[in-house]
């Protein structure tokens, strides 16, 4: 066994190892019987729709990839990259750092298929921008519709913040444009960056922009269980979150997606209803991924993944 071998196996196992212990980490934040009696204080329809929520979060995910590897010129079939994102993804979330930690399962699948470490790369950081372009999209949106909730966390007048949602909502144009009227790599003082086509660059927004609209839907769902709440009071908690999420990097967001929504939302902000939302995009995700990643190495494994390994090991000794 070579030493990429070695260094990728060793990834899977830390990986695995870590996702069990993510399991263990949310049934010690939250014992067994308060995730039942949660996920139970919903009413079935309403947790449904909220995992059809989730899903169709997941799904759009799979388009940042998707997107990615167009940019990129190459071609996988779609079934390829929702496998690889879903698993990623799921891991990824609860893990922390997404970036990083999601990029290891993706080189794992995606080299697998034909693309370099150099391509993984620029479908890492391609999502990455897409992510932010999103929540900014979003998040301007929601401060400017409803900047009461954002200006009490932020301690700042409403006014002042719907100024500053206005201002996030020029990031996407301002990118879209760029990819209109740049031919080729953009030069910022020492760094150059190859932006994507115009219209890949309005899809990055587009799609970013209904993946936190969807996961705000699924967080609303359970909300209103509990009480009356605006759809965009729930956008606004969710993208405050996950911006406090992003910039503390806890693993899956512990904690700090409970104090920011019932800070937002107090009244609607019960622990059932936040665990029964942690179940629905992170929980039941992380369950999915760990078993659909087993199953994807048994398969790999059985189908020739090991000869392919043998077929490098064979080209690198003659090469040496």
């Amino acid at each position: 066994m070579n030493l990429k071998s070695i260094i990728l196996n060793g990834l899977l196992v830390a990986g695995l190892c870590l996702a069990v212990f993510l399991l263990y980490r949310i049934f010690q934040q939250y014992s067994l019987d308060q995730i039942v009696q949660s996920v139970r204080s919903i009413p079935l329809p309403t947790f449904c729709t909220a995992l059809l929520f989730a899903a169709a979060s997941y799904l759009c995910l799979s388009c940042f990839d998707f997107l990615a590897i167009r940019s990129l010129g190459k071609s996988l079939p779609y079934r390829k990259i929702v496998l690889a994102s879903f698993i990623s993804l799921s891991l990824g979330h609860n893990i922390g750092f997404a970036g990083l930690s999601s990029g290891a399962f993706r080189y794992r699948f995606y080299s697998r298929w034909g693309l370099t470490t150099e391509d993984v790369a620029k479908i890492i950081l391609f999502c990455g921008v897409t992510v932010g372009l999103g929540l900014v999209t979003l998040g301007g949106l929601a401060l400017t519709i409803n900047p009461d909730d954002a200006a009490r966390l932020l301690r700042a007048d409403a006014a002042s913040t719907r100024i500053f949602g206005l201002l996030a909502l020029i990031v996407p144009v301002l990118y879209a444009g760029l990819a209109f009227f740049v031919r080729g790599r953009l030069r910022l003082w020492r760094w150059s960056f190859q932006l994507p086509r115009f219209s890949i660059a309005v899809a990055q927004v587009g799609v970013g922009t209904v993946n936190f609209m969807l996961v705000s839907a699924c967080l609303h769902q359970m909300l209103s269980t509990f009480g009356d709440v605006a759809f965009f009071r729930s956008v606004t908690a969710y993208v405050l979150a996950n911006s406090a999420i992003l910039a503390t990097h806890v693993p899956g967001g512990l904690g700090v997606l409970e104090a920011t929504v019932s800070y937002v939302v107090p009244q609607q902000a019960s622990i059932g209803a936040l665990i029964a939302f942690r179940c629905a995009y992170f929980f039941i995700p992380l369950m999915l991924g760990t078993m659909l990643l087993l199953v994807s190495e048994v398969v790999f494994r059985r189908s020739g993944g090991g000869a392919e390994e043998e077929a490098e090991e064979r080209a690198e000794a003659q090469s040496v």
